[in-house]
């Protein structure tokens, strides 16, 4: 029996996806085999010896001390691209808001006051305050070219907009999701000059911290949108605010609300919506718990942050799971270890994610504990298990 510690409302089809007959569920099991969450911040969390996985059910992993579970050999689990649709909806949804005026519009309508009549001649007399532009002919430049970048690009160009993007690292399963018409841009800086709207869609990194700044602003045209539903940091709000003054930038879309932003009537700023759908709450759950079980039970890795991903149909009467730092002949002495106790390795899988590695073995007779022991007590092993 695997416990499974929650945190967070998990979507019940997620859960579902857990047998109860092999899996006990709780929001509470200090010592649970993995713990699957959404928002619930982990760096303070207290991890027990037992821990084998941590599941976000969403794309970024911020909120989980990825680096400390590495050290316990603790593979971290994400959900990438089970939202994507969520999001880019709503990044469609903000780029309209942001060139029709919708939101200083609809402050205008709920201010007005009088009777009915009186009140609509007001509003003819006050939408052409409002008045914006069309997504047609305008540029969009999208920063990040994964699962939901791809997907925002791929939608603007069929609104007519002519769409850069720029991701150095951009896989050839997203380069062949990709619109051929859309432009490669060759550095940010020509992205940036050359985009009407601008979408970022990367993690919070050194090299993305205030990737919007006073100095990149600068490079902008005038009246820009600005949109900003990846993560927190990734746009400095004081040069922001300043563009917003200066009109380097007509309006300002984000997930992330603070005091600096809430009273501009240029800023948009949205309650974390980016994923909170129905459809992406359940697609996150469904993909994590359907990881976490083929780890637990067949020690299979599918997107983890901190291991790379391996996968090994059984062929053998048993099989050994092992994390290990990446440390130089290592799987040289796991197999002497195993040759010293008579265990032949009939099916092998070994790779490497930076300094974590993961190998995967199924082999032609019973382990006994003591063989497992040896194999933990080998420097560098971080966790073993037969499954």
């Amino acid at each position: 029996m695997y416990t499974i510690q929650t945190f967070n409302a998990i979507s019940p089809k997620g859960l579902e996806r857990l047998p109860r007959d092999r899996y006990s569920i709780s929001d509470s099991a200090p010592d649970a085999d993995a713990i699957i969450l959404r928002s619930y911040k982990l760096h303070d969390y207290p991890f027990s010896d037992n821990l084998l996985a941590v599941g976000r059910a969403g794309s970024g992993t911020n909120n989980v001390p990825v680096e400390k579970l590495s050290g316990c050999g603790v593979v971290v689990f994400n959900a990438p691209g089970a939202n994507s649709n969520a999001v880019k909806e709503l990044v469609i949804a903000g780029m309209l808001m942001g060139c029709r005026n919708i939101g200083p519009a609809i402050d205008f309508v709920n201010g007005l006051q009088g009777s009915d009549e009186e009140m609509r001649v007001a509003a003819e007399t006050g939408k052409k305050r409002f008045r914006g532009f069309e997504l047609p002919g305008k540029t969009l430049g999208v920063v990040g070219l994964g699962a939901i970048g791809v997907r925002i690009a791929n939608t603007a160009r069929s609104l007519g907009m002519n769409v850069i993007g720029y991701d150095p690292t951009i896989t050839i399963e997203r380069a062949w999701q990709l619109n051929a018409e859309v432009e490669a841009a060759a550095n940010i800086d020509m992205l940036l000059a050359q985009s009407d709207f601008i979408t970022f869609h990367v993690p919070l990194v050194d090299s993305t911290r205030n990737l919007i700044n006073a100095t990149s602003l600068a490079k902008l045209k005038d009246n820009v949108v600005l949109l900003n539903f990846a993560r927190n940091g990734i746009v400095d709000e004081s040069a922001v605010l300043a563009g917003l003054e200066s009109g380097k930038v007509y309006t300002y879309v984000c997930d992330f609300p603070s005091n600096a932003l809430r009273t501009n009537p240029r800023v948009i700023a949205l309650p974390h919506l980016g994923a909170s759908t129905i459809e992406a709450e359940d697609n996150c759950a469904i993909m994590i718990a359907d990881q976490i079980r083929d780890y637990l039970e067949n020690g299979n890795i599918s997107n983890s942050v901190n291991l790379p991903n391996v996968k090994l149909p059984r062929t053998g009467l048993a099989r050994i799971s092992l994390v290990n730092q990446n440390n130089p002949d290592m799987l040289g002495k796991i197999s002497h270890v195993l040759g010293q106790s008579g265990v032949n390795i009939a099916h092998m899988l070994n790779d490497s994610k930076g300094n974590m590695a993961y190998t995967l073995m199924d082999v032609d007779s019973s382990v006994s504990a003591e063989t497992l022991a040896t194999l933990k007590s080998i420097p560098g092993v971080l966790k073993v298990r037969l499954l």
